[in-house]
């Protein structure tokens, strides 16, 4: 019995620091796992996005900002193979502007907008109750998505690079020059 409590008590450190060392060495923007819009499949971003430029958006289907959606597929479009994803998180934070089911959203997103890029689970992105994830975002930026289509840009390090408000569209000259900087890294 005492054998076993010792091989148990050696498993669990064991676990628990090969755990810590895999976060450790994950850049603090991508070390979380988040599920995946309808079927919530968790996805973590460091084992599957670090190495690539990531551009992490809020967005929302019933919103003055929402033809964004097509410039943000234009723009994954353009440069994915050169390494840049972008990551939708719907929220419905602002106006009650994102106020469909996920099937809803999925299906707005990919028959009105053609929206192929990976789209995850609604989320609450505001600085009063943020998904982990956006409580990084803006502790790290310093800044909390004020609307929808805030726009936190990631390099291939996985270090937080740029925060951009709702008004800079995705095909902003700034923007897509910043984007083509960090695919050339």
């Amino acid at each position: 019995m005492r054998l076993l409590r010792i091989s148990l008590i050696l498993l669990f450190v064991a676990v628990n620091t090969t755990t810590y060392a895999a976060q450790a060495t994950c850049p603090t923007a991508l070390s979380h796992t988040v599920k995946t819009l309808v079927d919530n499949k968790p996805v973590n971003l460091c084992k599957t996005y670090l190495g690539q430029v990531v551009l992490i958006v809020n967005t929302a289907s019933k919103c003055a900002y929402t033809y964004q959606y097509e410039e943000l597929e234009a723009v994954y479009d353009r440069y994915k193979s050169q390494g840049l994803v972008v990551l939708g998180f719907p929220s419905n934070d602002f106006a009650s502007q994102e106020p469909g089911t996920e099937k809803n959203i999925r299906n707005f997103c990919r028959l009105t907008y053609g929206v192929q890029f990976p789209m995850f689970s609604k989320s609450r992105v505001t600085a009063d109750n943020p998904v982990p994830l956006y409580e990084t975002l803006g502790k790290l930026s310093g800044e909390f998505p004020r609307w929808n289509f805030h726009k936190y840009l990631i390099n291939r390090q996985g270090d937080l690079v740029g925060s951009y408000a709702s008004h800079v569209e995705p095909n902003d000259k700034q923007l897509v020059s910043k984007i083509k900087e960090l695919l050339k890294k």
